[in-house]
């Protein structure tokens, strides 16, 4: 009997693969100008959402503290437990996606929404808006959403190898990108790309550390 396309793994992620620039297209072109311009318009200020951003903090220097313990457990010959390894494909999947991250800001050139380091150039400070390729600087590092990026990868890990919690696995990466909207951190379209990268570095952590399950 043929496999249903709905249950077909390749074609999941060919329909992932092609969401997320059609996502962040669409969000480019209609979504992320109106909305930072209502953010700081109407939520400007509010302490609430910067402070949300902040969940995101413990999940690098708790890559990197796995990461030492699983490299010690190695070199003893210790066998590694199934929730320590799920903790270590979180943390792997973060440190991956944090460097593609930093390498796609990059590359992509993007001005911020605000105004916010040596007067640069943003959609509320100055009517700027758009991608510069490769021009470098801390003003041109909007695109993809970083803070986006860290938490959907190590929750994503979670959501796939822990799936009867996957409300929980959520929680954090919706309070994170409430937090980044109404703090006018990022665009739409910044957080659209950060969460697909996120979720496939933590997609391809997983295929691989986990393949013969």
């Amino acid at each position: 009997m043929a496999t249903p396309p709905d249950s077909n793994p390749r074609r999941r992620l060919f329909l992932a693969l092609l969401s997320c620039p059609l996502l962040v297209g669409a969000a480019i072109a209609w979504v992320d100008r109106p909305v930072a311009t209502w953010s700081h318009a109407t939520l400007h200020g509010m302490a609430v959402f910067p402070r949300l951003t902040h969940l995101v903090d413990p999940s690098l220097p708790v890559a990197a503290v796995v990461l030492a313990l699983a490299g010690v457990a190695v070199a003893w010959g210790r066998p590694l437990p199934p929730w320590f390894k799920t903790l270590l494909a979180c943390s792997l999947a973060t440190v991956i996606a944090f460097v593609i991250k930093d390498q796609l800001k990059f590359a992509c050139g993007r001005l911020w929404p605000e105004t916010f380091s040596n007067h640069n150039p943003s959609w509320i400070g100055s009517g700027a808006y758009g991608f510069f390729p490769f021009h470098g600087g801390e003003g041109w590092e909007s695109f993809p959403s970083g803070h986006t990026t860290r938490i959907t990868a190590f929750m994503a890990v979670l959501w796939l190898r822990v799936p009867r919690l996957r409300w929980l696995w959520a929680t954090p990466v919706a309070l994170v990108v409430l937090g980044l909207v109404g703090a006018d951190y990022h665009f739409v379209g910044d957080i659209i790309a950060g969460a697909c990268l996120g979720a496939a570095c933590a997609a391809g952590v997983c295929a691989w550390m986990f393949r013969r399950e």
